[in-house]
């Protein structure tokens, strides 16, 4: 679309009398409508890659006033002759503003924004008459406008394909170092004591005392870290020990085993 917006400037009278420019100033903030180009980024690039996304992307901002409707707007919609005026394309509200992106094919397209149940043509925009005898805003898409932005995705595809080429490279460097010979086990050599009892093994409840209050045959709760284990008493009287103690739904079971040596 280029330079829409270029040539548009106007007078407005106020009531005290004064006069106030209205139109295309370098501030965007001024202006009631803008319309820039944006560029949706994609591996492909040039024409082909516009007609399958259904066109070139426009972004269209409202920024909350217009010559005709001052005042913050309460919901915004865009409608145009890009697909016979059948829809309203809602345009999303941020702060103040109201945006909207819209897909349209290169040529000229007309325009109009429904602002709280009102079509209003912009001014400060390039304009032309309708049947209806009222006005559209008018807006040209050329293909010229996104030589620039192909230009920087071809850059950005060759770019990103380096870094892809070398990234495999290294994995493949770092792939090289593993084979599928065995290494040779080492010989471990024995130890002469058994290892150490972890400190958590060593209240064993065979060797607690049952407190007074309860039943001498019933065992109090093993910590669960007790479970499943084996546990031997030393030999006394010519007869080892053995217990385990396992869990059973909601129920502890300790097994003694009396083994005569």
């Amino acid at each position: 679309m280029g330079n829409t917006q270029g040539s548009v400037r106007r007078d407005r009278h106020e009531s005290d009398g004064s006069v106030r420019k209205v139109g295309n100033y370098s501030d965007d903030d001024q202006c009631p409508v803008q319309l820039k180009i944006s560029r949706i980024k994609s591996e492909t690039y040039a024409d082909a890659n516009h007609k399958d996304r259904g066109g070139y992307p426009v972004v269209v901002k409202w920024t909350g006033f217009c010559c005709f409707k001052l005042g913050n707007a309460k919901s915004v919609s865009l409608g145009g002759s890009w697909d016979g005026w059948k829809k309203k394309l809602t345009m999303v509200r941020s702060h103040e503003d109201f945006i909207t992106i819209v897909n349209l094919p290169e040529g000229r397209h007309e325009f109009k924004f429904y602002v709280d149940g009102s079509w209003i043509c912009d001014n400060n925009l390039p304009k032309t008459d309708n049947p209806l005898g009222s006005e559209n805003n008018v807006l040209v898409i050329d293909r010229s406008d996104y030589e620039v932005f192909d230009a920087l995705d071809r850059d950005q595809a060759a770019s990103v394909t380096d870094n892809s080429t070398s990234s495999c490279e290294e994995c493949y460097n770092k792939n090289s170092s593993y084979t599928q010979e065995l290494p040779e086990v080492p010989v471990f050599r024995k130890y002469s004591e058994p290892p150490v009892l972890p400190p958590h093994l060593l209240q064993v409840i065979l060797n607690k005392d049952t407190p007074i209050s309860c039943d001498p045959n019933v065992l109090p709760e093993p910590n669960h870290v007790m479970l499943n284990h084996l546990y031997a008493l030393s030999i006394k009287d010519g007869v080892m020990v053995l217990s385990a103690t396992h869990r059973f739904r909601k129920k502890y079971v300790t097994t003694l085993l009396y083994k005569p040596i």
